[in-house]
């Protein structure tokens, strides 16, 4: 995985992850890459800080490979770095949320067809599928916050995402 700055035609700047460099370009090419902010599939790189790897005491899990989402090959981190010369307007806030919204509702709706529903037993079967011991498919249901991170906290491959109705909590 690899991540890149980009910035938009209206300077809006954030985070993307992306598998390669080279999933980055054709995306972008394809208009598949577009701004949390306001929408634009006008995005370009932005300048970046290295990133340079510090010597740690502890180990460190090993990162787990990557495995395709269903919505693409890239997730999409929003960052509140707005350049100096820019300030967010409420209206571009506004846009922003409505973006976030429309965009969440799209992968929700995706989800809901692609994978199968299990209900109040989420944690249990993501758990199953993780140790082998059931089917490899998407699924999707719901679980307590603690079974949440518990399974974050084992390695469990899993997107909490909110329910429709909490979008605007």
């Amino acid at each position: 995985m690899i991540v890149f700055d980009l910035k938009c035609e209206d300077n809006h700047v954030f985070e993307a992850w992306f598998r390669s460099s080279d999933a980055y370009e054709l995306q972008a090419k394809e208009g598949q890459v577009e701004c949390p902010f306001c929408g634009s599939t006008s995005v370009t790189k932005s300048l970046m800080s290295p990133n340079i790897a510090t010597k740690s005491n502890s180990d460190s899990p090993a990162t787990p490979d990557f495995i395709p989402h269903p919505m693409g090959d890239h997730m999409v981190a929003a960052s509140a770095n707005v350049p100096e010369t820019m300030e967010a307007s409420a209206e571009d806030v506004k846009r922003a949320l409505e973006h976030m919204h429309d965009t969440m509702k799209k992968y929700r709706n995706h989800v809901k067809k692609e994978c199968e529903y299990v209900g109040e037993d989420f944690a249990q079967e993501a758990r199953a599928i993780h140790d082998g011991e059931a089917e490899v498919r998407g699924i999707y249901g719901e679980a307590t916050l603690e079974e949440t991170e518990d399974l974050l906290n084992d390695g469990v491959d899993i997107l909490p995402v909110p329910g429709l109705g909490k979008l605007d909590s």
